[in-house]
């Protein structure tokens, strides 16, 4: 028998990944993350991965709880990560996923472009999602990893946050607001840039979020988490020192 494979976060996204690694042969043990993990781990000592399926706000302190003997199979799922999140809580090398494809409740699957997938799980995840025929592909390199993880930021931040100004779809955001969402981006950028303590490939990066957009031009800009977003950043602009005008006067503006 195949080892398991656990689930932390039974939502949507941790039920679509759970299905597909089911039909990929694997076990699936599910956990919600109010559950003891210590304990769960005594029970499940030697998992094949452990996928960590909770929303932004809650992987910190997943992570923090995370029990030593899964800590070298954890697999990140999650919308605006960076290195940073995992380091800062002991995880060396994960596997990690930037996903383009959206599932909702009572909602079918959108996919918007193949989902990068780098770490020492990318074959296993890369199979569950071909199962689901969700398209995917394998990132080789740590630093493609990152411009694919900080092009996912970018286009969710930028669309989200000036969506909060104009509404409607990411088709018409960049056909009909280029200069707000260019200035949004930018900020964005200089954001990314600070938390990564790098520079970053930024006419790639913009253009890799045109991509998207154009990909998926019906998408919805701002969800039930972009006011949320809006004020992580402000926090961190905070932080780090930035002007972010332009976000700053999206936040007094909704004030």
């Amino acid at each position: 028998m195949r080892e398991p494979v656990v689930v932390i976060g039974i939502g949507e996204m941790g039920r679509l990944f759970a299905g597909g690694i089911l039909r990929a042969g694997h076990p699936v043990y599910p956990v919600t993350r109010e559950m003891d993990l210590a304990r769960e781990s005594g029970l499940i000592p030697g998992p094949e991965m452990v996928l960590v399926a909770v929303g932004e706000k809650d992987l910190a302190d997943v992570l923090d709880r995370m029990p030593e003997t899964w800590r070298d199979r954890v697999c990140l799922v999650q919308n605006e990560l960076l290195p940073h999140h995992w380091r800062d809580h002991r995880i060396v090398r994960p596997t990690v996923v930037a996903v383009w494809f959206e599932k909702k409740r009572n909602r079918d699957l959108r996919i918007v472009l193949p989902s990068p997938v780098y770490g020492p799980k990318a074959q296993r995840l890369l199979s569950a999602l071909g199962c689901l025929e969700i398209p995917a592909l394998e990132v080789a390199e740590a630093n493609e990893m990152l411009y694919e993880m900080v092009r996912k930021n970018l286009y969710i931040l930028t669309t989200n946050i000036a969506g909060l100004v104009t509404g409607g779809r990411v088709g018409e955001l960049w056909s009909e607001h280029r200069a707000l969402t260019r200035d949004v981006a930018n900020e964005v950028l200089e954001i990314e840039e600070w938390l990564v303590r790098e520079s970053l490939p930024r006419e790639r990066l913009l253009a890799g979020m045109v991509e998207a957009i154009q990909a998926g031009p019906d998408r919805e800009c701002a969800g039930r988490s972009a006011r949320a977003r809006l004020l992580r950043c402000l926090k961190i602009a905070d932080e780090a020192g930035l002007a972010a005008s332009r976000l700053r006067k999206i936040g007094a503006e909704l004030s």
